[in-house]
């Protein structure tokens, strides 16, 4: 029988797995969007992962059998800072592995990160802060031709949820540096917040 289509059970899996071989984390996407905004279904996992050349190996072997690891890919992505995906074989469940380092605030990202449990569940899993989720979201709006409804819905239900509690200076410094500010002001504008 399949195993349950959840990705929160694939990302406690590899989580798991980081956790044992050293590695930092952080699960941002759609995911953290959800836990500091507004919920929404989603079928993958975005990680944010420091990792090492050195790391490859054991994460392999760690995977095991369970999960399609493409190792040139991986490699690659590791050397070049860029992403690379996993695929948990018996759900299908994608886990995109963004490698710490391809964007200026993957180090803060890592650092910031926050330390939730899932309903239901007893694993302590990281995922971004609302702030880290937002600036990401915009990113990659904007990355996308700014044509993505979904990513725009998700950066503001995260400022209508998360409202006054969100660092208003961290945010300013964040998207001037991703160059994405007059998409937040926009998001701010647009939002009522």
């Amino acid at each position: 029988m399949p195993a349950q289509v959840d990705p929160w059970r694939v990302a406690g899996d590899v989580a798991r797995v980081f956790d044992e071989l050293g590695l930092r984390y952080s699960i941002g996407g759609s995911m953290a969007s959800s836990v500091s905004g507004e919920p929404r279904s989603t079928l993958d996992v975005d990680i944010v992962l420091a990792i090492g050349d050195g790391d490859v190996a054991a994460l392999m072997q760690k995977l095991g059998e369970r999960y399609y690891v493409p190792a040139a890919a991986l490699r690659q992505a590791v050397t070049d800072r860029t992403s690379a995906n996993i695929i948990e074989i018996e759900s299908s469940i994608k886990v995109d592995l963004f490698v710490a380092g391809g964007t200026p605030l993957d180090d803060q990202i890592l650092a910031r990160r926050l330390c939730i449990v899932v309903e239901g569940d007893t694993q302590a899993l990281y995922v971004h802060t609302p702030e880290d989720v937002l600036l990401q979201k915009l990113r990659w709006f904007r990355r996308g031709g700014e044509a993505s409804d979904r990513q725009w819905r998700d950066v503001l239900g995260l400022i209508r949820v998360q409202g006054p509690r969100l660092d208003r200076d961290y945010l300013d410094d964040g998207a001037t540096r991703l160059g994405v500010r007059d998409l937040f002001e926009r998001a701010v504008a647009q939002s009522g917040r």
